[in-house]
């Protein structure tokens, strides 16, 4: 198969006032080489597609940095360890931070959400992998940490995630986040499916834990990966679907 241009993944660009100096997309499943289940560009190795999908993929991805910079690629476990080097290796961690041109960062998600950071200087950037296990363990705090810089002095951008009109999810769910923090109550709502179950705004949580964490410049948070057939969804689909990458690198 060749780099044809009816292969290229179609793409969003955050829209968040960055410098210039920082470059970021989220790729969607609107184009590519991937089949079946997993059409139409799907980067990731570990859903059980076919490997030479996925390598082209990552080989197009990888083309769209316009140079010869290495994407970061995670071993994802829905935790808090942030990476910041770059090796030939897959590191486990669910974020990344870059602070040169050396690589780009890249999370995949499918329902989970994904948050870019960057400084308002432009010389240092990120992106976490925030599903509800790592939002209440504090993956969002860990990567503001790890960007080492006043909070202050940072942006975000809430990039496709579910909505909270098709996320149900249990009260254990609730209590890890109001059971720690009681004003994160706001952003669960009582379902209207199942006696004891939530509806829970991903969105909603990013805000009030990135409050938290001193970052009040955020933007981004208006999609919903499982009403949009452009975009992967893991509840929607059963479990078996492809995957977006959010990538940010600085230029």
């Amino acid at each position: 198969m060749s780099d044809t241009p009816h292969l290229q993944p179609t793409l969003i660009e955050p829209d968040w006032p960055a410098p210039a100096s920082v470059r970021a997309f989220v790729t969607t499943r609107e184009s590519g080489p991937s089949q079946g289940d997993f059409a139409n560009f799907n980067p990731a190795g570990h859903v059980n597609d076919n490997p030479v999908h996925v390598a082209l993929c990552r080989r197009l991805l990888a083309n769209e940095l316009g140079d010869e910079r290495p994407l970061l690629w995670l071993n994802q476990v829905h935790g808090v360890q942030v990476q910041r080097h770059y090796s030939d290796s897959t590191p486990e961690g669910d974020a990344a931070v870059a602070f040169d041109r050396g690589h780009a960062c890249v999370v995949l998600t499918a329902d989970c959400l994904p948050v870019f950071f960057c400084d308002r200087a432009g010389t240092r950037v990120g992106v976490a992998h925030a599903g509800w296990r790592g939002l209440a363990e504090g993956v969002l705090e860990a990567t503001v940490a790890a960007l080492a810089t006043p909070p202050e002095e940072l942006m975000a951008w809430l990039g496709p995630a579910i909505s909270n009109a098709q996320f149900e999810v249990g009260p254990e769910v609730y209590q890890a986040f109001v059971g720690v923090h009681a004003e994160m109550d706001e952003a669960f709502e009582p379902s209207p499916y199942r006696l004891g179950h939530y509806m829970a705004d991903l969105y909603r949580l990013a805000r009030l834990r990135l409050a938290r964490a001193g970052v009040t410049q955020v933007s981004g948070g208006h999609f919903c990966t499982a009403c949009e057939p452009r975009f992967y969804s893991h509840r929607r689909d059963d479990g078996r679907t492809g995957r977006m990458a959010s990538v940010i690198w600085l230029c």
